[in-house]
């Protein structure tokens, strides 16, 4: 890769999401949230009445999916998460979608890149990494405001399940598990607001920049 890539992993609710729109307007850089493909992978094969356990349905449904079919709102559901995290499991449906991620890694002029497995698989030589992460119940905190907010019913207790199912999902998976690059930098958001933490985030990228001009 010849631009400037910045990395964001981190588990479901994190913040990361919001750091990294924040990071890719700072540097007015192209961004790509990847769990939105694993999203609209599960949506769709939930709604062609697939099965998430089947693994060649799921494969042909990713190995369709477009850039310009990422817009759907359901693929913001709290049912979207659920079926990301089971889809996402197969290493034939990771493989499927790898290529697109890592065209888009290629950018020349740069990009920032949301996702689990993005500093260790997508993009490992990626100039600033960071791995963003809080405590389940903050990050459960968080996505019950988030859903409620979009008219959906749910309570706490179901939103902080499904957290630590997809953390368990997400990091035991044998393919591109969630886990910290060796040279990510880790940023917990659980005690910052989203001011605090942006700009936390900005001064990782900001050395990280330094660093990647001064070797060109």
């Amino acid at each position: 890769m010849s631009g400037f890539v910045i990395a964001v992993d981190g588990p479901a609710a994190s913040g990361k999401g919001t750091i990294a729109t924040r990071l890719a307007q700072t540097y007015d850089l192209a961004m790509l949230d990847t769990g939105l493909l694993y999203r609209a992978v599960g949506v769709l094969l939930a709604r062609h009445g697939g099965d998430f356990d089947d693994v060649e349905a799921a494969t042909r449904v990713a190995r369709e999916l477009t850039a310009d079919m990422l817009t759907d709102p359901a693929f913001r559901t709290r049912e979207a998460g659920e079926a990301a995290s089971r889809v996402a499991v197969h290493p034939p449906v990771r493989l499927a979608l790898r290529e697109m991620q890592q065209d888009f890694a290629r950018r020349p002029d740069g990009a920032v890149i949301d996702g689990r497995d993005i500093g260790t698989v997508i993009a490992p030589e990626a100039p600033a990494k960071l791995y963003v992460t809080a405590r389940p119940e903050v990050r459960a905190e968080r996505r019950f405001k988030q859903l409620r907010g979009q008219g959906e019913a749910v309570t706490f207790e179901d939103i902080l399940e499904d957290i630590r199912k997809r953390d368990e999902r997400d990091g035991g998976r044998a393919d591109s598990p969630m886990i910290q690059a060796p040279d990510a930098v880790l940023l917990d958001t659980s005690e910052m607001t989203i001011e605090q933490t942006t700009d936390a985030a900005r001064r990782i990228v900001e050395a990280a920049r330094a660093r990647w001009e001064a070797s060109r």
